[in-house]
């Protein structure tokens, strides 16, 4: 597998039109777009007119979309509620399927949510010309004054950047973020193991002794405090941990590594990845509406 210093891993190259990578994204890209056409595919094949608990979450959810579309853009714009409803889908997906540990989240390239932007300009582009006329849609780079010109344009090129940047930035950021905590985390363990383990198995059996102790402690409940629970249980497992560890049965497991960059995954890859989507999918909104005259319907 051939390494891409711009990003994503190349999996192989097409020998066409001069070489087309495969890479890492497009396949989570390829993986989220077969997924949601199936799905779309199997919920229409199966609705009926008595639903179900699974066809009233997605009627609600259609529900929803269709009237976010309807307060953002304004209700005879709800055309455009299957594409906002796609982009939401991708960008959310994409950013979810890092959580596999296998496929890289697609939100994590620039290239990715770049050809999004991109799109999103291109619509507005194609309105503005639709409805004012070539040039009708140039005069308006030189409005208010003819001066303004170079400012339009650096803006219109800053739209699907600042769109592009903001959703990649994000992304990107968080799994940079628990890659390097992991990484701390699992050098801090192993120098503590490694500190215990010099004093033999005396520390390991005082730290296990220590720990049963909160425990019991804690289940009579003679200790109410719960933070006596958790000190008991890293008690517990640091002392069997470094047993095993000296024993060769665990050797170089990370220990206090194990939990932490995962809760830090669900902020970055749940929690974040959905406000990214949401954020990138309202911006769009906004720009189309403005795109477009208000009598369209």
């Amino acid at each position: 597998m051939e390494l891409n210093v711009n990003g994503a891993f190349i999996y192989f190259t097409i020998p066409i039109f001069g070489g087309i990578p495969i890479t890492q994204t497009t396949v989570s890209s390829f993986i989220v777009a077969v997924s949601v056409i199936i799905a779309s595919l199997l919920i229409h094949k199966n609705l009926k007119k008595r639903p179900g608990g699974f066809q009233v979450l997605v009627e609600k959810g259609v529900e929803m979309l269709y009237r976010m579309v309807g307060e953002t853009m304004g209700s005879n714009r709800l055309n455009w509620a299957p594409f906002i409803g796609t982009i939401f889908l991708s960008s959310i997906l994409g950013s979810f399927i890092g959580l596999t540990g296998f496929l890289r989240s697609s939100t994590a390239d620039i290239s990715c949510v770049m050809v999004w932007a991109l799109m999103v300009s291109a619509i507005c582009w194609y309105n503005g010309i639709r409805y004012n006329g070539f040039k009708g849609w140039l005069k308006g780079f030189t409005e208010p004054i003819a001066v303004m010109t170079p400012m339009n344009i650096i803006s219109e090129i800053a739209q699907p950047v600042s769109m592009a940047f903001r959703h990649f930035g994000n992304v990107a950021g968080g799994g940079v973020i628990t890659s390097i905590l992991y990484l701390a985390l699992s050098l801090l363990s192993a120098r503590v193991i490694s500190l215990i383990n010099k004093s033999g198995f005396v520390l390991s059996l005082i730290l296990i002794l220590a720990g049963i102790a909160l425990l019991v402690l804690k289940a009579t409940e003679k200790i109410r405090k719960k933070r006596y629970f958790v000190l008991g249980c890293a008690c517990l497992l640091m002392g069997l941990f470094s047993l095993l560890d000296a024993a060769g049965a665990l050797k170089g497991v990370p220990i206090l590594s194990l939990g932490i960059p995962a809760v830090l995954s669900c902020y970055f890859d749940l929690f974040s990845g959905f406000v990214q989507a949401y954020v990138f999918t309202l911006l769009s909104m906004v720009y189309i509406s403005n795109s477009c005259p208000e009598q369209d319907a």
